[in-house]
Order: C-alpha cells, then sequence, then structure tokens
C-alpha cells in the first residue's frame, strides 16, 4: 500500500529556518512564517524535510486513496519559494491574478521573493485555501 511521505514531523521550523544558506532566502521564509501564521491561525509544523504547513486536514479521493495533508504552506527551495494552496478552487486564479510576479502549476505557486508579490492578496489566498479544503473535506479533526 502506498505510504506519503510527506507527513507532519516533530523537526522545528525555526532551526530549519536558520540552517537555509541564503540570507535573502532565510529573511523572506521569516517573513513568510509570520503572514502564514496570522493569515491561517495554526501554528507551523514541518512537514517531511522541507515545507512548513499550517493546519492539517484528512482527505479521501473518490479512487479510495486517503491521508492528511497541510491546509497552506510554504517551502523556501533553493530556485524559488514554493507556496501551498487547495487545487480545484476556482478562487484560486481570481486571486493568483492579482498576487503579482509568480508563476504557477497545479499545486504550487512559485515566487522569487516576498517582494514580488503583494501581501494581501496572499493572505487571501491563504484564507480561502482554508475555507475551501474545510469545505471540501469536513472534518470535526480540525
Amino acid at each position: 500500500m502506498y505510504e506519503l511521505k510527506t507527513k507532519e514531523t516533530d523537526a522545528s521550523v525555526l532551526e530549519f529556518i536558520e540552517n537555509i544558506e541564503s540570507e535573502r532566502k532565510k529573511a523572506d521564509a521569516y517573513r513568510l512564517l509570520d503572514i502564514f501564521a496570522e493569515a491561517s491561525g495554526y501554528e507551523p509544523k514541518m512537514w517531511g524535510t522541507t515545507m512548513i504547513g499550517f493546519g492539517s486536514y484528512h482527505y479521501t479521493y473518490p479512487s479510495g486513496h486517503s491521508g492528511e495533508a497541510f491546509l497552506a504552506g510554504f517551502s523556501p527551495r533553493k530556485a524559488k519559494i514554493s507556496l501551498y494552496f487547495a487545487t480545484g478552487d476556482s478562487e484560486r486564479d481570481h486571486l493568483l491574478a492579482s498576487l503579482g510576479k509568480h508563476t504557477a502549476g497545479k499545486a504550487c505557486v512559485y515566487i522569487n521573493k516576498v517582494d514580488d508579490i503583494d501581501v494581501e492578496v496572499l493572505k487571501e489566498l491563504i484564507a480561502q485555501s482554508i475555507r475551501f479544503l474545510k469545505k471540501t473535506y469536513p472534518s470535526d479533526q480540525q
């Protein structure tokens, strides 16, 4: 049976950020930590070795595959910063149009630095992602 590689861990978020080599990326990671915590209302947790997630939800797909994932999060990768929001939400594209300089994949939004984006739009993206996931995957565990 398939087992998720990206799970919540007990690793220190602050220790992870302190080990980022690029000073600019480290500063952006601290800014994002504050932004995501404020917008989500959740404490940051490490998911896997490189992702910082906020909140969690349990999902079950029509295929029967199920698991736990974070409601919103980010990862300060070497090339770009990855921002994670819900997929399948039509509101996401509308908000992304106002975000600022970014590229988007199916699940990730990529930015070079926080100064390239509108932080207020980012906060709304985080809040919208959480609302969408809680509505899509209702649970008493949230």
